[in-house]
């Protein structure tokens, strides 16, 4: 039996299950996972730590992300953004997604549990059930506060690489927590702001649908002062030195620059520039602090 054109160009292939795991998204994490390993430790991490924490922080990330696509496959397919997903194009059937969703995470769990540590996977557990449920399925579709609360579940990354390394919650995990908590706002406020008339269709309350562009382009500032203070920290308590904190501010000043840009007005392409800057911003504030975590450890520099 021949089957038709449709259910040929619909059927489901690898490069469809990789989509619905955020790849980029996962990607960046792992940058920041590998980052919380590196310094929770003053020396090399172990090579089995780094492959199975990242691999098990990976594949959990992606079931979490493959949720996402299944419960908002709905509202996928009224954005412009995000109806080519293939869950909401029907690629993926929701069977075939829920497979997907529970062998990626039960693999991820297990292999955080027995190869790396117990508390590294109920800390990605937590993330999982945060993001997956309480945000998707709750937070988003009940208030434009959505992101500031359930962005606490996905700023865990470099918490998950400490506890990897280090087998316990200590402050230095918890202020890379704080810094990620405090990007996430200013980071997908702007992407809302660009999409603002798609979340206003899809019925899905972001601040820019609730409260107004200007609004949110206030709080974006806010906030983004808040995260610059933040990043700061990790030198003033001696957790840095000098080449994080210039690479800090400078990509601080870059980041403040394009929230008063949005308040200005005058470059309408000004909120989703924004967003693209806040992508590049976190990657490189991390390798700043990885790069001076070894190239000036700590205790070596004057005055600390």
């Amino acid at each position: 039996m021949v089957e038709s054109t449709s259910m040929v160009e619909n059927r489901a292939n690898w490069r469809d299950y990789l989509e619905i795991s955020k790849p980029r998204v996962i990607l960046l994490m792992l940058v920041c996972a590998l980052v919380g390993m590196f310094l929770a430790t003053p020396n090399m991490v172990p090579l089995d730590t780094i492959l199975f924490g990242l691999t098990g922080i990976a594949l959990v990330a992606a079931s979490a992300a493959a949720l996402n696509h299944l419960v908002d496959a709905t509202i996928d397919a009224k954005m412009a953004r995000t109806h080519n997903r293939p869950i909401a194009r029907g690629s993926v059937d929701n069977t075939h997604a829920r497979i997907f969703i529970a062998a990626t995470g039960i693999t991820g769990m297990l292999i955080l549990t027995f190869l790396v540590n117990p508390l590294t996977a109920w800390l990605n557990l937590a993330s999982w059930v945060g993001y997956g449920i309480i945000y998707t399925m709750y937070l988003k579709r009940a208030t434009p506060q959505n992101i500031v609360i359930g962005g606490l579940f996905g700023a865990a990354p470099p918490l998950f690489g400490w506890t990897a390394v280090t087998n316990s919650i200590d402050g230095g995990g918890l202020l890379l927590l704080l810094i990620i908590f405090a990007w996430t706002p200013p980071h997908f406020w702007a992407l809302a702001i660009d999409r603002k008339e798609e979340y206003a269709k899809a019925n899905v309350p972001m601040l820019p649908v609730t409260h107004g562009e200007a609004y949110t382009k206030m709080y974006i500032l806010l906030y983004t002062i808040i995260m610059i203070i933040i990043t700061i920290l990790p030198y003033l308590i001696g957790m840095s030195n000098l080449l994080y904190l210039l690479g800090a501010l400078g990509l601080g000043a870059g980041f403040l620059y394009w929230s008063l840009a949005m308040i200005k007005g005058t470059n309408p392409k000004a909120p989703i520039k924004t967003f693209h800057y806040s992508i590049f911003y976190l990657l490189l504030l991390f390798v700043f602090l990885l790069v001076d975590h070894y190239l000036m450890p700590v205790g070596t520099a004057a005055g600390v």
